[in-house]
C-alpha cells in the first residue's frame, strides 16, 4: 500500500505547476512534459519579451544603428501560492537576476525555483494512503549576444525531487528586419528526465526516505522541440505574434504509482460520471494494473498573440490550438486589459478559456476478462488531465511603482491571483475543481 501512495502525484503537481508558471510567467521546464494548455518554448518566451504595452512605441522607432552604451542588472523575489478543493496545496518560492550589456549586445539571467507540495486529493485516498509532502528544486540559466539584428541565446535548465530527474538545454536565434519592425524567431530544445519511484516498501536501495535508487528502477524520456515565430509591429500601437511549436516525445511516460481500476464487460457502462471511492472499489474486478502510456507522442501548437496600447490602457489577446498524436486536441484563449492608474499603478483583469478533448485511449471504466486471462487494454490511464475537460479562469492583479523621482520604474512590487473553475466530463471520483493561484513579487533595478 505504501507504494501506492503517490500514484496521484503527477497529475496534481503537474496542474497546480502549471497554474502557477502560467500566473507567474516562469521559463524553467524545456524537458518537462507539455500540457495541452501550458506548453513553453524558447520562441515564445521571446515573443512574450517583446510582447508589453509600453514598449511598443520606442520598438517602433528604435535604431538599428546605435546601441544605447548602458548596463543594466536586475533582480526579483517572488512567492507563489496554489491550493484546490481536490485537498492539493503547492507553495513556490523563487529568486531571479539578470544583467544586460546592450552595448556589447550581450545578457544573461538565471532563476532559482523551489516547489513544496501537499497533497491528499482523491487519487490518492482511493489507495487507502494518507497525505504526502514533496520538495522539488529547480534552476535555469540563459545567456544572449545581440550585437544588432541578428542575436542567438542558449538556455540550460535542471530540476530535481525525489523520484525524478530532469535537464534541459536550448538555444534560439533572432533577425529583426524593416527597422526592427519584423522579427523572425527560430529555435531547438532537448529535454532528457528519469523516473524513479518513491515509497515501495522493502526498497533494495534508498536515495532518500523509501526512494528506490534510479539505478535499481528508472525510466527515461527524451522530449525534442522545434518552433519558429515571427513578430510584426503593426502600427505605432498595436503588435502582432504567431509562434509554431513541433515536440517530438520518446519514452515511457506512465506513471509508477497509478493504477487503473479495471471492470467487467457488464458493469463499466453502468459506471457513473464522478463514481465514488467506495463504488468503485465494491463493482471492480481484483486486477488493478498499472498505467500504460503510448512509447511515442508528437504534437504540434500554434499560438497567436496582440497587443494593442489604447488611450490609458494595454489590451493583450492570446489564442493557442494544439493537437497530438494521441488525439488530444485543444484550444487556449485568453485575454488581459492592463490600465494606467497615474504613473506609479497599473491593474488588469484576467480572463482564460481552456477546452480538450480526450486521448484515443480514454475510458472512465476499462474491461478486462477475468484472471487468469484478464485481456486488459494495451493503453490505459486514470490521469484525468488526457480526459475531455474545460476550465475557466478569472482573476487579475496590479502593481506599483515603488522608486523615486524620475526612477519610479526601477522598482515594482506586483501583486496577483486567479480562480479557476475546472469540469471533468468523463472521470471517476471528481466531476469538478475549483483551484486559486497567487503571487506577489518584488523587481529591482541594481
Amino acid at each position: 500500500m505504501a507504494e501506492k501512495r503517490q500514484r496521484a502525484r503527477a497529475s496534481t503537481f503537474r496542474a497546480a505547476r502549471g497554474a502557477i508558471l502560467a500566473l507567474a510567467g516562469l521559463c524553467l521546464y524545456p524537458s518537462s512534459a507539455a500540457r495541452a494548455d501550458d506548453e513553453t518554448n524558447p520562441a515564445e518566451q521571446s515573443v512574450a519579451r517583446k510582447d508589453r504595452g509600453e514598449q511598443l512605441q520606442s520598438e517602433h522607432t528604435a535604431s538599428t544603428d546605435k546601441l544605447d552604451d548602458t548596463s543594466t542588472k536586475h533582480a526579483s523575489l517572488q512567492i507563489a501560492t496554489y491550493a484546490d478543493n481536490d485537498h492539493t496545496t503547492v507553495f513556490t518560492p523563487s529568486i531571479a537576476g539578470s544583467i544586460e550589456n546592450v552595448t556589447q549586445g550581450a545578457s544573461i539571467q538565471g532563476r532559482y525555483i523551489v516547489d513544496v507540495v501537499s497533497a491528499a486529493s482523491a487519487d490518492v485516498i482511493s489507495t487507502a494512503s494518507r497525505r504526502w509532502t514533496e520538495v522539488r528544486q529547480a534552476g535555469s540559466i540563459e545567456a544572449a549576444y545581440k550585437p544588432k539584428t541578428f542575436g542567438i541565446s542558449l538556455a540550460g535548465s535542471v530540476s530535481s525531487e525525489p523520484d525524478y530527474f530532469s535537464y534541459g538545454i536550448g538555444s534560439e536565434m533572432s533577425l529583426d528586419l524593416d527597422e526592427k519592425n519584423t522579427t523572425l524567431q527560430a529555435g531547438f530544445g532537448y529535454g532528457h528526465d528519469t523516473v524513479g519511484r518513491c515509497g515501495a516498501e522493502n526498497s533494495p536501495a534508498n536515495t532518500g526516505p523509501s526512494c528506490t535508487s534510479f539505478s535499481v528502477f528508472s525510466r527515461t524520456i527524451n522530449r525534442t522541440s522545434f518552433n519558429a515565430g515571427l513578430t510584426q509591429i503593426i502600427g505605432k500601437t498595436t503588435i502582432g505574434s504567431l509562434v509554431l511549436d513541433v515536440g517530438l516525445e520518446n519514452g515511457d511516460q506512465s506513471k509508477p504509482y497509478r493504477y487503473v481500476p479495471m471492470f467487467s464487460a457488464d458493469v463499466a457502462p453502468q459506471v457513473p460520471l464522478g463514481a465514488s471511492i467506495p463504488y468503485v472499489t465494491a463493482n471492480r474486478l481484483p486486477e488493478r494494473p498499472l498505467e500504460q502510456l503510448p512509447l511515442v507522442k508528437r504534437r504540434m501548437s500554434l499560438t497567436g498573440r496582440l497587443a494593442h496600447r489604447l488611450e490609458g490602457s494595454t489590451l493583450r489577446f492570446e489564442e493557442r490550438v494544439y493537437g497530438d498524436t494521441w488525439a488530444l486536441f485543444a484550444s487556449t484563449t485568453d485575454l488581459k486589459w492592463v490600465f494606467d492608474i497615474g504613473q506609479r499603478v497599473a491593474f488588469w483583469p484576467h480572463a482564460r478559456f481552456h477546452g480538450q478533448s480526450a486521448v484515443s485511449f480514454w475510458k472512465r471504466a476499462y474491461v478486462s476478462g477475468s484472471a487468469p486471462g484478464w485481456d486488459l487494454p494495451v493503453f490505459r490511464t486514470g490521469d484525468r488531465e488526457l480526459g475531455p475537460l474545460y476550465t475557466i479562469t478569472g482573476g487579475g492583479g496590479l502593481y506599483f511603482y515603488l522608486g523615486g523621482g524620475a526612477d519610479m520604474q526601477k522598482m515594482r512590487l506586483t501583486i496577483q491571483g486567479d480562480g479557476a473553475y475546472t469540469g471533468f466530463l468523463d472521470d471517476l471520483y471528481l466531476t469538478q475543481r475549483t483551484s486559486f493561484v497567487g503571487s506577489i513579487s518584488f523587481e529591482a533595478e541594481l
